[in-house]
């Protein structure tokens, strides 16, 4: 007779454990099905939704996200500045940002975008890869959508010291820009059917944030007065194009093996041309010699 009890007890848990499996694979289906309206072309969604499923979580994109608001908090809190809309001596002392007189330092290249010229540059980026790179890392991954954002992060600081040679470099708008440019590529080419009801008013959103982190960009390269520092705003172009071809074509290739598609080869071998063009003027050609 005890037993019965038990057994009783076990069914009951077993049931509430199934409901719960229930309800978090409905969660999932449904965030995947909204995904996969705004980032995929109608004619794969259905194979996309075969596969999907909410393991691994978009671990790059958020990493990345923390590590800079991790800096931030690091220069703005821990080294109090004067106020936060745009940091000066702590920031621009920084082993991470990019500075012409010190890009021997390679790592500088690739972790300027870690550092942020003030509150308004962080929260400007951070919302623009968060609301582009978490639903791309969910169904590109986080190798593919990790590979567009450093090939945009490498390729805005070389034509900052190409382009803009004297000034310095801080910010993940190169990574950002990336990302949006490879998704918006997408959305061109395949835009009657990557626009869901009420898709412009998405596309009004990110154009709102792109503009006010440009207009924030000119505002330090063009107004700034004083003694305060001038910072290069040629990685939002350079990522953008970066994203615009190799993004393309990452984003392009969801159910396709990328090391197959000559185009990705054809968009490597461009991206490399151009850094190896620009690490030869770096050494032999720049004014900041």
């Amino acid at each position: 007779m005890e037993l019965e009890p038990r057994n009783a007890e076990n069914e009951n848990l077993n049931e509430e454990r199934n409901t719960e499996a229930s309800q978090c694979t409905t969660w999932c289906h449904k965030l995947h099905t909204t995904v996969s309206n705004w980032m995929l072309p109608e004619d794969i969604r259905s194979r996309y939704m075969e596969r999907a499923n909410c393991l691994p979580p978009p671990l790059f994109i958020v990493s990345i996200s923390l590590a800079e608001l991790a800096v931030f908090i690091y220069y703005a809190v821990w080294m109090p500045q004067k106020q936060w809309i745009t940091l000066e001596t702590g920031t621009m002392e920084s082993p991470f940002i990019y500075k012409p007189e010190k890009r021997n330092e390679a790592w500088r290249f690739v972790s300027y975008m870690l550092v942020h010229a003030g509150v308004q540059h962080l929260i400007g980026n951070l919302l623009m890869q968060l609301i582009l790179g978490i639903p791309l890392e969910l169904v590109h991954k986080g190798h593919r959508v990790g590979l567009v954002y450093i090939a945009g992060v490498i390729g805005g600081s070389l034509a900052s010291s190409i382009f803009d040679p004297m000034l310095s470099l801080v910010g993940a708008s190169g990574g950002g820009y990336a990302l949006m440019g490879g998704y918006f590529m997408n959305v061109v080419v395949n835009f009657k059917q990557m626009l869901p009801v009420f898709g412009v008013f998405r596309l009004a959103f990110i154009l709102i944030i792109v503009g006010t982190d440009v207009g924030f960009a000119l505002y330090r390269r063009f107004f700034v007065e004083g003694n305060g520092f001038r910072v290069s705003f040629v990685a939002h172009i350079a990522g953008g194009l970066a994203g615009m071809t190799i993004g393309y074509v990452v984003f392009s290739c969801y159910d396709q093996k990328l090391l197959k598609d000559p185009r990705f080869w054809a968009s490597i071998l461009a991206y490399v041309a151009c850094v190896v063009f620009a690490i030869i003027f770096n050494i032999f050609l720049s004014p900041a010699s």
